[in-house]
This record gives structure tokens, sequence and C-alpha cells, in this order.
């Protein structure tokens, strides 16, 4: 999901956002585990998604409480 995509949700919508690709990263690590996927690299986009959330989270916050 793009940072544009993001900037548009609101708080809530990004607190959905972030359970949803919290247990898409979870079920991507079980996969992996038992047998190797096909693309890894899902993984690491889920995580840099997750994270991206986080901080948009963070920074609606800081704003937010000034």
């Amino acid at each position: 999901m793009k940072n544009s995509e993001l900037n548009t949700l609101s708080v809530e919508e990004l607190n959905q956002r972030l359970l949803s690709e919290k247990e898409i990263l979870q079920k991507q690590k079980f996969a992996h585990a038992i047998s190797p996927i096909e693309n890894p690299m899902k993984i690491k986009e889920t995580r840099r998604t997750i994270a991206r959330i986080l901080t948009l989270l963070n920074t609606k916050e800081t704003v937010d409480n000034k």
C-alpha cells in the first residue's frame, strides 16, 4: 500500500488496517516456517507496511496533542 493511500485514511481505519496487516504477517510467517512460500519478499513488504502505518499513527497522535 502506498503512502498516499495511507495518508487519506482516518485513525480508526489505520488501526483496522494495522490489525489486518499484523494478521497477514503472522499467517505468512507460519506458512513460510512450514514450507517455503513462493515469494518470501511478501513478508518484507508486509513488515514495511506495518511500519508505515505505525509511523502515520504516531505522527497523527503527535499533531493532535499539540
